[in-house]
């Protein structure tokens, strides 16, 4: 069979006398390819080593730059519309579940989070030993050298008391300063994350009835735990059923709290501290909570740990 010949651009042989064109014959093992016909891949090699190959490639990328309807061209000088924003956003509204506003209020504050336990001394056994117990309660970070807000009932008589952060790090704490007027207590940890972060503070003063909130704490020691709800009043008066105290000037709310809540932070939708847990009224010897809580005031609370007032 004849195979088809490989041109190439070298000049024709200069003229001369007629030449004998007929085929030699070639003696060669049986089977052997014919070594003088190029393979498929030398063709290509052939032709990818073509000198013109490199202009002909940079001229067709030219010509498709110059016209106006190439596809990348048409992208990269398109702008955005406000169609185009409404329609994205439109489509993320649709698709994706956004966190609610207590989620995000609760994210904020998370990390300035700390669950207190402090030893308490209890009965004595028949030996004369005492028995020792633990309560839980919840604080909050204020500054980030590790100065914490709780409730003074937390911590009032125990023989150590040890804070667990947000990241897991537990540390030795000791109180640096009370205001039983309003059952609050200023712990200083010994330890820190690296990373702590304090919570951010902010006035009672536009505070209404009806403003959503969340608390966040450790009720019954489990948590963190986060329930939601509203402001039900302000300026409430509180007397505790153990000692006898009065506490005025409260924040009322009804987001659920229980034994474990006291101390941690009451906290408005922009992730911000309005007050610390205190107390739930329940006439009840349950101690349960049905639906009426009080918070100090961050007013109150940060001038017990010496922060100025707004």
């Amino acid at each position: 069979m004849r195979r088809t010949a490989l041109y190439s651009r070298s000049a024709p042989p200069a003229a001369g006398p007629a030449r004998d064109l007929a085929p030699i014959a070639v003696a060669r093992p049986a089977n052997t390819p014919d070594a003088a016909a190029p393979t498929r891949r030398q063709r290509a090699l052939a032709f990818l080593r073509h000198p013109a190959l490199p202009w002909a490639a940079i001229a067709a990328l030219a010509l498709a730059l110059a016209l106006p309807n190439t596809p990348w061209r048409a992208t990269a000088q398109r702008k955005l519309t406000q169609d185009d924003i409404h329609a994205a956003v439109m489509h993320t509204l649709t698709h994706k579940v956004l966190p609610s506003q207590a989620a995000r209020a609760a994210a904020t504050v998370a990390p300035a989070l700390v669950r207190v336990e402090g030893l308490l001394a209890g009965k004595k056994d028949r030996r004369g030993h005492a028995e020792m117990g633990r309560g839980v309660g919840t604080g909050v970070v204020i500054i980030d050298n590790g100065t914490i807000l709780t409730n003074l009932h937390v911590v009032q008589g125990a023989e150590s008391i040890s804070v667990t952060f947000a990241d897991g790090l537990e540390s030795p704490a000791a109180i640096v300063n009370v205001q039983p007027e309003n059952d609050l207590a200023v712990l200083r940890a010994q330890k820190i994350p690296d990373d702590l972060q304090a919570a951010t503070l902010r006035s009672t003063a536009d505070l209404a009835p009806g403003d959503e909130v969340v608390a966040i704490g450790y009720p019954f020691g489990i948590g963190p735990s986060v329930s939601a709800g509203v402001v039900s009043g302000l300026k409430r008066g509180f007397k505790s059923p153990e000692g006898g105290q009065v506490m005025s000037n409260l924040i009322q709310f009804d987001a659920a709290a229980n034994p474990g809540n006291s101390g941690g932070p009451l906290v408005t939708m922009d992730g911000h501290v309005v007050g610390i847990v205190t107390a739930i009224l329940n006439p009840t010897p349950a101690r349960t909570f049905l639906g009426i809580g009080f918070a100090v005031p961050i007013e109150n609370a940060a001038s017990a740990a010496g922060q100025p007032p707004f």
